[in-house]
């Protein structure tokens, strides 16, 4: 499946609550808008987009890792918005294991599930993509989330993949929890 067209979105805080924030939090998410095959019409086998995702991802991630340099990701989230000719499931099917793997290898690795979220949606929605720490589903620090607006997509027949990354907790966190330095990075959860 071609990319029709990637958009970027870069948000850097350096300052929360009067509070200096060092080093920044840094989040960005980037978009692959596609043509969806399968709008209008039920096909049972959607491996086509779970295939099709690996390489999506492979071209949208290395964009979102590199917003973040000189950081590394520590946390991540992916979504996908569906234009109304298809279903929610063609966008799940776009999130599976597939695209997870290519995020993680482009944050370096992680052991964490990656928090999703889809929906169908007209032109110019907004999505929240949650965002968690790559290693530790647990750690309270990284619960967070990008909001993503996307101009003129997804059009009836496309849908719209984001993948999202952060460099660090929420500034002046401080609600307890496993802290990032306590991870055990075996489960995914600690």
């Amino acid at each position: 499946m071609q990319i029709k067209r990637t958009l970027t979105f870069f948000d850097e805080i350096g300052m929360e609550a009067g509070q200096k924030i060092a080093p920044p939090l840094r989040k960005v998410a980037v978009v692959a808008v596609i043509d969806n095959p399968f709008a209008g019409r039920f096909e049972g086998d959607l491996s086509p987009l779970t295939k099709a995702s690996a390489a999506i991802g492979e071209q949208i991630c290395r964009i979102a890792v590199s917003m973040l340099s000189p950081y590394k990701p520590e946390s991540y989230g992916k979504a996908a918005i569906i234009g109304i000719n298809g279903e929610q499931e063609h966008g799940v099917a776009l999130l599976t294991t597939v695209f997870g793997n290519v995020m993680r290898d482009a944050a370096g690795g992680g052991k964490a599930w990656i928090s999703s979220l889809t929906k169908r949606a007209a032109p110019g929605s907004t999505i929240d993509i949650p965002l968690a720490h790559k290693d530790a589903l647990y750690v309270r620090s990284h619960y967070d989330g990008i909001t993503v607006t996307v101009p003129d997509a997804p059009l009836p027949n496309e849908i719209v993949v984001i993948c999202a990354y952060a460099s660090r907790g929420r500034p002046n966190h401080r609600v307890g929890g496993l802290a990032a330095g306590e991870i055990k990075g075996i489960d995914g959860l600690t």
